[in-house]
């Protein structure tokens, strides 16, 4: 099986370094990657499940671009859309109509949603709905789970990140996931003081198994946030629409007064969503929060496109259906050479790691390995799987895998 190799990308990553802030910054740094030597770092074009690099190598791309591609780059009735909506006007002077019909539209497919509010980014969002869970509490304080990412203001980012004050996390309380007596405690501590909950719908945290809820979590945590008055958060950046078209908090059973939407829905086309119950919009309209590029047409129309396409063809299934007949066929291979592939986390979007190095080093190089033969997979983070992902890249996977398993065998025998 060929064996990549990455001159063109070493090159222009030296040209990057002198220009650019660590020539790679942010979650497409190559610092995670390791070995860095097996990964590419620039894509030069995508089509379907995927990417090509600036050397010319092909990959199936089980990170979907980190989430933003899930029914397949170069979508053609996505972007015809966009290419319609582009005709017309994109970022110009005044409201376009589109983002009304987006919202309509949101508030039809998310039963806890009455009202839709649109940004860029996730943690746009993520950082708005606690502004609006401050505003209509009048608390200050906000509850988020060890290990939870929600974007990369200073509040949401762990103490002794560099740019990171100590006042910045001063009104954030942390709590274990799934720890329903540590949650109550905090809340007893730090009574009348908390305005929210912030949390993924299941935790999804990096270099580590991936965690659903416990059985009646969610329906504990719903139970405590009414009576005490705090405002449930949904981050489902990650997750929403990959569970369920109704977003994450429909798949769990339980309702969200706010919910986080991004990666999946415009299939690469910069939006995000905040969607809300009524007794919070008017706690919303209040909050000042905008944006110089948030009102752009094309995306609202991409997305609007996208979730059509989506809910049509009951894209959650397709990906978790996908999802669970690759990774049954990969943890067989993995057996098959007497190596334990753990699998956790939702199948649309799984966490993988080979128990048998508890270091994980293990697990790394053979991701690196397995990229390197042209199925591109990381060790750190969880994977994404696409309705784009077809029965020809799973039987491709599978010999690629195989073939980095033979490879590790055949390096380490049976240290490991």
């Amino acid at each position: 099986m060929k064996i990549y190799k990455y001159n063109a990308t070493q090159k222009l990553f030296g040209k990057a370094s002198k220009v650019i802030p660590c020539g790679i910054y942010g979650h497409y740094s190559p610092a995670p990657l390791v070995p860095a030597t097996d990964y590419p770092f620039f894509t030069s074009k995508a089509k379907g499940s995927r990417i090509w690099d600036i050397d010319g190598n092909e990959f199936i791309d089980y990170m979907c671009a980190y989430g933003p591609m899930v029914t397949g780059y170069g979508n053609p009735k996505v972007d015809a859309a966009a290419q319609k909506q582009t005709k017309l006007a994109n970022c110009v002077t005044g409201v376009p109509p589109v983002m009304v019909e987006l919202a309509e539209y949101m508030t039809d497919l998310i039963p806890s949603a009455d009202w839709a509010f649109f940004a860029k980014n996730g943690g746009d969002v993520t950082n708005y709905a606690v502004m609006i869970a401050r505003a209509a509490t009048e608390r200050k304080k906000v509850i988020m789970v060890s290990g939870g990412y929600h974007g990369v203001s200073p509040w949401m980012q762990g103490e002794g990140h560099h740019g990171v004050m100590d006042d910045d996390k001063k009104n954030v309380l942390v709590v274990k996931w799934n720890d329903i007596t540590g949650f109550e405690k905090i809340v007893s501590d730090n009574r009348g003081e908390v305005a929210c909950f912030i949390s993924s719908p299941y935790h999804h945290p990096t270099f580590a198994d991936n965690e659903f809820p416990a059985e009646g979590y969610w329906q504990k945590i719903e139970e405590i946030c009414r009576r005490e008055g705090i405002i449930i958060i949904t981050d489902d950046i990650r997750a929403g629409f990959r569970l369920h078209m109704g977003g994450s908090s429909e798949y769990f059973g339980y309702k969200s007064d706010l919910t986080c939407f991004c990666k999946a829905m415009a299939n690469g086309y910069p939006i995000s969503a905040l969607t809300g119950t009524e007794a919070l919009k008017s706690a919303a309209s209040k909050v000042f929060y905008t944006g110089s590029y948030w009102f752009s047409a094309v995306p609202m129309a991409a997305a609007l496109a996208n979730l059509r396409e989506m809910k049509k063809i009951n894209a959650p299934k397709i990906m978790m259906n996908t999802g669970e007949k690759l990774l049954e066929g990969m943890v067989k291979i993995a057996s098959s050479y007497g190596y334990n592939l753990k699998v956790s986390g939702a199948p649309s979007m799984p966490y993988l790691r080979i128990t048998d190095d508890p270091s994980l080093m293990l697990h790394q190089e053979w991701c690196g390995e397995c990229t390197k033969r042209g199925a591109y997979f990381t060790s750190h983070h969880n994977w994404f799987i696409s309705t784009a992902h077809n029965e020809k890249d799973i039987k491709r996977t599978w010999d690629i895998v195989d073939d980095a398993f033979k490879a590790i065998k055949k390096k380490y025998g049976n240290k490991y």
